[in-house]
This record gives C-alpha cells, sequence and structure tokens, in this order.
C-alpha cells in the first residue's frame, strides 16, 4: 500500500511539471536543472518525512 502512495505520488507530480514546462519562459528568465533538482529533493525530504511520523 506504501509503495502505491508513493507512485502515485510522483506520477501527480509529473502530471503537473510537464504542462507547466509546456508553456515556456520568458527570455529573461534563468530556469535551470538546479531548480528541478530542488523541487526533486524537496518531494524525496516530504515523502520520507511522512513515511517516518507514520512509523511512529
Amino acid at each position: 500500500m506504501k509503495n502505491l502512495n508513493i507512485l502515485f505520488s510522483i506520477v501527480v507530480m509529473f502530471m503537473v511539471v510537464v504542462p507547466a514546462l509546456a508553456q515556456g519562459a520568458p527570455p529573461a528568465t534563468p530556469i535551470d536543472g538546479g531548480l528541478s533538482l530542488l523541487l526533486i529533493a524537496g518531494g524525496a525530504y516530504g515523502a520520507k518525512k511522512i513515511l517516518d511520523n507514520k512509523k511512529k
């Protein structure tokens, strides 16, 4: 069940990110791969905290 919740969360994140990237950015906006890495790291950290709280 936990794996299903994690898989569902990942699918939802990709469904939200892909349309946002399809819109494009204005020419002066500095968006690079670092922002994506921060979002992924934040999601992983949040998922870990949720799983740790459920174990208690």
